[in-house]
């Protein structure tokens, strides 16, 4: 009956219909949408330092030549 993601996300819109009512879920959608924006702002932040942290150790592995 429940075979595809189709039918669980028509049953979940209808839950929150039935549990927050109809003027509560613009409201929670927005908010689900400035928090999985707020998450990718913060994992590229992290990318980026992380990318930082290798290209300067990188430069300073290189920069100081062979170790004996």
């Amino acid at each position: 009956m429940f075979d595809s993601i189709d039918d669980w996300l028509i049953i979940a819109v209808v839950a929150g219909i039935l549990f927050y009512g109809s003027s509560k879920i613009p409201q929670l959608a927005r908010s689900l949408g400035r928090s999985v924006g707020e998450f990718k702002r913060g994992r590229l932040e992290v990318e980026r330092e992380l990318k930082a942290e290798q290209a300067a150790a990188a430069t300073s592995a290189s920069s100081q030549g062979p170790s004996r």
